[in-house]
């Protein structure tokens, strides 16, 4: 059987691969901690659940508008009108199944056949195949662990071409954790917007921020700027509702209405039950997502108190989300170590800990390290490689 041409140049998941490789060694009886997850181990918040369980016994189990909910749309527009002191009106905004649908759609109604995107590395590894399935061609900018892995303007104006159509942003980071201040995004996407380019803001971390640093968002710039600057969000991360699959962007209502095109032949709504808890979930208190991020906090503090003493190895400290991404090309040339694949199958087999290779994220020097896990679990996990540590 022959399979579209397209589907030659995706790469498979790396995740996938770390996730087969331990249940294999797990069906053999080893145990295993996993610290390859991208999603919070805190259950969604008992209020979220019951919005969704008053839905059910309402018979809430039709279809909807494909953009969403009245109501829905209303909330995300509150949204950022309570965290950032701007309400975007109701036609700039579309929900989609999840952040990774609403940036997909995004890709196809603004992407033409070879339109360049400018994707900083290390990056969320769904980026480049998305761009690519969209007739787009990803360019990657680096930025490593000595650079704090942030990019500056000045890197990025030299890097844009006349194809240059796209700048992809995402702060809080995955994988690195870590975030810009409100003045270096907003110096990020003014450089974008004196050339014309459009910027894409990945934001779905926004409330999962460590003090001192606060949440950004580019939805002034969306306001100033809306033909060329889209905020990307959800509730996957900051409320716990990675299954649920609610995702949301703010944009120009051309491009909204686009997207909603696409997303009417594709998926149509997103699930009516889910819509009704997602409002819950922006409406509702947020004692909840404080909660979880102090316990992150203090999850990134233990990890990198251990990992200080791990000689050659080199993390900037995330200012969000719940990733460690560090530099241990240290360990190359070691135990027939030569690059992140081999680290973390060398992690996986002597420590039994699961992470992922930094070449997933388009940095081979790198491993990402997820601190979503009990306290205890990723104390044991650490001290396991500490023990092992190649040399």
């Amino acid at each position: 059987m022959k399979i579209a041409d397209r589907l030659s140049r995706i790469r498979p998941s790396a995740t996938f691969v770390v996730n087969t490789k331990a249940s294999e060694l797990k069906e053999q009886g080893r145990k295993i901690i996993n610290l390859a997850i991208g999603e919070p181990d805190f259950p969604t918040p008992a209020h979220i659940c019951k919005a969704a369980q008053k839905a059910i016994d309402e018979g809430f189990t039709r279809y909807t508008a494909v953009p969403g909910i009245a109501e829905l749309r209303q909330a995300v527009g509150m949204y950022y009108k309570r965290c950032y002191g701007l309400e975007p009106p109701v036609e700039s905004i579309l929900v989609s199944n999840g952040g990774k649908h609403s940036l997909f759609n995004y890709f196809l109604a603004l992407l033409n056949p070879g339109d360049e995107v400018i994707i900083p590395v290390p990056y969320w590894l769904s980026y480049p195949d998305m761009v690519i399935l969209a007739g787009g061609v990803p360019v990657f900018l680096p930025v490593n662990a000595k650079e704090g892995f942030k990019l500056t303007p000045e890197k990025l104006a030299k890097a844009m071409t006349p194809k240059t159509r796209l700048l992809i942003l995402n702060a809080p980071s995955n994988p690195t954790g870590v975030s810009y201040n409100q003045e270096e995004l907003n110096a990020l996407i003014d450089c974008c917007v004196t050339k014309g380019v459009c910027v894409a803001s990945d934001e779905i971390y926004d409330r999962i921020v460590y003090a001192p640093a606060t949440s950004v968002s580019a939805i002034r710039r969306w306001q100033h700027h809306p033909e060329l600057v889209t905020v990307f969000n959800g509730c996957s991360k900051s409320f716990s509702m990675t299954g649920w699959r609610v995702g949301y962007c703010v944009g120009h209502p051309q491009l909204v209405k686009a997207m909603s095109t696409i997303q009417g032949q594709s998926t149509s709504n997103v699930c009516s039950i889910a819509q009704k808890a997602a409002v819950a979930a922006l409406s509702g208190a947020y004692d909840c997502v404080a909660e979880m991020v102090a316990a992150f906090q203090r999850r990134r503090d233990l990890a990198l108190h251990i990992m200080s003493s791990w000689k050659g190895v080199l993390c900037p400290k995330p200012e969000g989300a719940f990733y460690l991404f560090a530099d241990m090309s240290c360990y190359f040339g070691k135990n027939g170590i030569t690059s992140s694949s081999d680290i973390c199958t060398y992690f996986l087999e002597k420590a039994g800990v699961a992470l992922v290779p930094g070449s997933a994220f388009g940095d081979d020097a790198c491993v990402r390290f997820s601190y979503a896990v009990a306290d205890e679990v990723l104390k044991q996990a650490l001290k396991n490689m500490e023990n092992v540590l190649p040399g």
